[in-house]
């Protein structure tokens, strides 16, 4: 977005906010709640979609569900992702395409 854009977007959100009569506090507070949502957020799909697994399960994943997908896919994990391993080393001796470019690592 270019600055002159940006700058008549601005100008239009303070006119409405002061329309509405909402302060830039509580835009904060409000936007600080939609973050803590998400971080209590158990499950999330793809396109941002969030839900903390409690009441009933939104639309997008009971259609995700239905279309095979386990539940589990969708979960957000609580632990760390396990340290990425070297790979093993490869066996020249009994590779058929050591030496051409099919035996070459991808980085």
């Amino acid at each position: 977005m270019d600055e002159r854009k940006r700058d008549s977007m601005i100008a239009y959100l303070r006119r409405r906010m002061e329309e509405f009569g909402i302060e830039p506090d509580d835009l904060a507070l409000a936007l600080a709640s939609d973050k803590l949502k998400q971080k209590e957020a158990r499950y999330h799909s793809a396109t941002g979609d969030t839900w903390n697994g409690e009441g009933e399960m939104p639309r997008w994943l009971k259609q995700a569900i239905s279309a095979g997908q386990s539940i589990e896919h969708f979960e957000l994990s609580s632990k760390a992702a396990p340290p990425r391993t070297s790979r093993e080393p490869a066996d020249w001796m009994n590779d058929p395409f050591a030496g051409s470019p099919l035996a070459r690592p991808r980085g």
